[in-house]
């Protein structure tokens, strides 16, 4: 994969990237340029302002956002970007300081969604301030690398009560019939899950949020992934729980995610 990077609109400096890998701190979201336009850019610059208020204490300008998304894209029309916040004044020994973040743009090519299906293991695990989607990603991969190890594809995260959210890099949903089910707890609300959801009513399906217990995995008859890579990807087992894939549902599911169409990203701010 070709990856380009920029820093606050010009070409990322060494000792740019030396900071940001030595002082791990900063927030980012990611997600698919098709055509010039993005699927549910409004949540992308929404998240981005509310990790950039809550992680420096100021959000750049949604204009800013924008302008270096197209200024990094250039003549591209298709692409895979990551918009990543930091600061070169929040180090180790001071991280006090307040103020706009630096904005990383990294331009690389669209990745593959995932074709699963997946088997995950159910790992008692919660994300540090888990409604940010925060560089902090250590606890992420070494839940995936052991459930890599047991021999199935991902870990799913429930807290010590059994209640479930969320997996290592995506939303999960359980399907009933023509009913969706959203996990209810302290979690990332991915903008991929907010697109399905939105457009379920159009591909004759419904959606609740409540409270998912692993006791309750047995009442489902369907499971599936989703984020901004891949809008639905079937689950086959969860622990010894085994799910039916429906392929007819999945792709109801993928339609309601393309429902949304995609937003420009120099459109008006």
């Amino acid at each position: 994969m070709t990856r380009d990077l920029y820093i606050d609109g010009h070409p990322a400096a060494p000792d740019d990237l030396a900071h940001m890998a030595l002082a791990n701190y900063g927030a980012y979201t990611s997600f698919r340029v098709e055509d010039g336009g993005v699927r549910g850019l409004d949540h992308h610059l929404v998240r981005l302002a509310r990790q950039a208020e809550a992680l420096f204490g100021e959000a750049p300008a949604e204009a800013r956002f924008r302008a270096l998304m197209q200024q990094a894209l250039g003549a591209r029309r298709d692409a895979w970007l990551r918009i990543s916040l930091f600061s070169r004044h929040i180090t180790h020994r001071d991280a006090s300081w307040v103020g706009a973040p630096s904005v990383m743009v990294v331009v690389a090519d669209p990745p593959a969604p995932l074709a699963g299906p997946l088997r995950l293991q159910v790992q008692t695990y919660a994300r540090e301030a888990p409604e940010l989607k925060h560089t902090a990603t250590f606890g992420l991969m070494r839940a995936r690398r052991a459930a890599k190890a047991a021999g199935v594809d991902d870990a799913l995260f429930a807290d010590r009560g059994g209640i479930i959210s969320e997996g290592s890099l995506w939303n999960i949903g359980f399907l009933s019939g023509d009913t969706l089910v959203w996990p209810q707890a302290p979690m990332l609300a991915g903008v991929a899950q907010a697109l399905v959801d939105a457009g379920l009513t159009g591909v004759g399906l419904r959606s609740e949020t409540r409270p998912v217990r692993l006791a309750d995995l047995d009442s489902f008859d369907g499971a599936f992934i989703c984020n901004s890579a891949t809008p639905a990807c079937p689950v086959s087992a969860i622990d010894s729980t085994v799910y039916a894939i429906d392929p007819a549902r999945l792709d109801r599911l993928a339609a309601a995610y393309a429902a949304a169409d995609p937003q420009p990203i120099l459109g008006s701010v």
